[in-house]
């Protein structure tokens, strides 16, 4: 009874981030783009930051350009700790 409930609250805390998939060239792995709005400490002015993940896309579903929702999870290779939860919007085809 413990274990299950110490499964779904973990399954509960893992981070969830949204961001635009910058390459695919990986088998089963995409690098997502994250960007956030920060204030500068001292100025005050918002500037974006930005970083790249790398996450697990089991399927090979995603492309470049796609919107994603990726999950934190167990660490499955040297830089690869996410995992994709969903494909939010596909790119536009040109």
């Amino acid at each position: 009874m413990a274990e299950a409930e110490q499964s779904a609250a973990s399954e509960k805390l893992a981070r969830t981030v949204t961001g635009t998939v910058v390459s695919n060239r990986m088998d089963k792995t995409i690098t997502v783009l994250i960007e956030r709005r920060v204030q500068h400490p001292v100025y005050g002015k918002v500037v974006r930051r930005s970083s790249k993940i790398h996450a697990h896309d089991e399927e090979n579903a995603c492309s470049i350009g796609d919107t994603v929702t990726v999950s934190e999870c167990r660490p499955l290779s040297k830089s690869k700790t996410w995992m994709l939860k969903s494909i939010d919007e596909k790119a536009r085809e040109v």
